[in-house]
């Protein structure tokens, strides 16, 4: 039976031991917002030995590109991304201290691994939920690289925002629990 959690960002390896794949759980806190060219920038940095933008220890990456807020609210529709898009970049980033992802999809064995050897988590966000996932974002801070627009790295406040834990540090994708039922058809 799932069960549903309540966290609080950063995470520790405590609070990502307790997730298991098919669980709820409503994050509060700051989560980073990044895609496919934020995440192509933050390698480039590392290669060229630069700190990252924010320190990944313990944080979260929601693979988000937001459109644009409406006068007096922080963000516009803020629905996931396909997360396979950013596999390449994913292992080096989880063993800098990364605690997870947020996104939509299947994940690579490299990213599988990366999440099992690194004790991090694997979070969907409901594709379609956009506006609603939005009303939870309190604020939307460009941290790095503003040219990216809607890719740009930034830092968002939440409040319970709403999660499914996907892939857990246990080894358990979901995804592929989920079709377990049907597999004798």
């Amino acid at each position: 039976m799932p069960s549903t959690h309540h966290l609080v960002t950063p995470l520790s390896k405590d609070d990502i031991r307790k997730l298991h794949a098919g669980d709820l759980a409503f994050i509060s806190g700051t989560i980073y917002a990044a895609r496919d060219a934020a995440h192509k920038r933050m390698t480039e940095a590392l290669d060229a030995g630069l700190p990252l933008p924010f320190d990944p220890e313990g944080q979260l990456v929601y693979y988000v590109g937001p459109s644009p807020a409406k006068p007096g609210t922080p963000i516009g529709s803020a629905g996931p991304t396909t997360s396979g898009r950013m596999d390449a970049y994913t292992p080096r980033l989880l063993k800098l201290g990364l605690a997870g992802m947020i996104g939509k999809g299947n994940r690579s064995q490299a990213v599988m691994n990366a999440i099992k050897e690194n004790v991090c988590v694997y979070f969907a966000a409901t594709g379609g939920a956009a506006a609603l996932i939005a009303r939870c974002i309190r604020s939307y801070t460009v941290l790095a690289w503003p040219e990216l627009g809607p890719e740009a790295l930034a830092a968002m406040e939440v409040e319970n925002f709403p999660v499914t834990v996907v892939a857990d540090c246990f080894g358990v994708d979901q995804y592929e629990e989920g079709k377990k039922p049907y597999q004798h058809i």
